[in-house]
């Protein structure tokens, strides 16, 4: 009787497992090929839009800063002026200035609040909060201070 019950029990075990197994579908190669593109395409975009700044005249603090509250692609300073930007390439700049909602712009700007409370030597003035759109042909747009906007 007890060795009955404890295969009962083995078996309710490895019932169990599957089903958890289960649920975790595999991810396709093709899939994960995309995330491996996008990623990398994200990074080259950000890469491209920190050349420009740098040509501009700006400096960058942070690339890809991660909060509690979110990431800001990029943290740069200008003269007295703090600068977060948020970063967008989609195969047009209409697509990629569209692609930033409401919800995304809170959560840039809670992660700038974090940033600035974690960093209490940067000196400014002013705070803005940028977005820069590039498409699929190399094109780049700057929209600047884009949360008073909306």
């Amino acid at each position: 009787m007890v060795e009955r019950r404890l295969t009962q029990q083995a078996a309710d075990v490895h019932n169990i497992a599957n089903k958890c197994s289960a649920q975790q579908l595999p991810v396709s190669a093709a899939k994960r090929a995309r995330g491996y593109a996008s990623y990398h395409n994200g990074l080259a975009a950000e890469e491209a839009v920190c050349q420009k700044l740098r040509g501009s005249g700006w400096n960058i603090l942070l690339q890809r800063a991660k909060t509690r509250r979110g990431e800001i692609d990029i943290v740069a300073q200008n003269g007295a002026t703090i600068c977060f930007i948020e970063v967008k390439q989609r195969q047009t700049l209409r697509g990629a200035a569209e692609c930033l909602s409401a919800a995304q712009s809170r959560r840039v700007y809670r992660a700038a609040e974090c940033l600035l409370q974690s960093h209490p030597q940067w000196q400014y003035e002013n705070l803005r909060f940028d977005l820069f759109m590039l498409d699929a042909k190399g094109q780049m747009a700057w929209l600047e201070d884009i949360i008073r906007q909306m």
